[in-house]
């Protein structure tokens, strides 16, 4: 129940900040392009923009999202709430997941993808990796200009090899590189087991980290350890 409140609290709010409507002119922009390049060039450029923005769009939010809840106190109140931080970082994602899937399948009908079903679990796997990671850098910053300088590396780490594996330019064996796997199944290309493996934990040990990040953020909210 708390789950559910929390998913669609954090849906409210992304409704109420115009998240909904920035990614429905997104979308609509990201689908003139496909249908303006030839044909032979949309689905590589189709599983571009599905990576590098519906999937990573807690990447490029998250930090607004978090420090909006710090100037309004709300960890204040999850400190002394029931709330788990597990439910905090499940709502946060799971709610940018749902944009991201809708965004992801659009893009991947307009560029006549195969195997939707691959792209949509690249598309939720990815999602997750990128919230976790920006939700460990957010609850650590108190600038925005301090979370996008934080997430410049990160994005160099997994856009640049990511990009490169999709051209085929990067050794065979970076295939189970964890981010170049998911960027194999936006494509709708079955990732490798070891892929598999690797990209599973990952979300752990970020899951794990971000959860330790969130309790350190709520247990010293207000500038005092609670």
């Amino acid at each position: 129940m708390r789950l559910r409140s929390l998913f669609l609290l954090d849906m409210r709010f992304q409704a109420k900040y115009g998240f909904y409507f920035l990614y429905a002119v997104l979308t609509i922009i990201y689908v003139i392009v496909l249908l303006a390049v030839p044909e032979s060039w949309r689905e590589n450029i189709a599983a571009i923009l599905i990576f590098s923005d519906p999937a990573s769009m807690g990447l490029f939010f998250m930090g607004a999202i978090v420090l909006l809840e710090k100037n309004q106190h709300t960890p204040c109140a999850f400190a002394v709430s029931p709330v788990r931080a597990e439910e905090y970082i499940a709502a946060k994602s799971g709610s940018l997941s749902v944009i991201s899937l809708v965004v992801a399948a659009v893009l991947a009908l307009t560029a006549d993808m195969d195997r939707i079903h691959i792209i949509l679990s690249g598309t939720v796997i990815s999602s997750m990796v990128f919230t976790l990671l920006a939700i460990i850098i957010a609850t650590q910053i108190t600038s925005l200009n301090q979370f996008i300088l934080w997430t410049v590396p990160i994005e160099m780490i997994c856009f640049v090899p990511a990009i490169l594996h999709l051209f085929k330019i990067t050794p065979l064996w970076l295939r189970h590189y964890p981010i170049n796997a998911c960027m194999e199944m936006v494509s709708g290309y079955d990732p490798s087991i070891a892929g598999i493996f690797l990209v599973t934990a990952l979300l752990a040990i970020l899951f794990y980290l971000t959860k330790y990040c969130v309790l350190k953020m709520w247990s010293s909210t207000g500038g005092v350890k609670l």
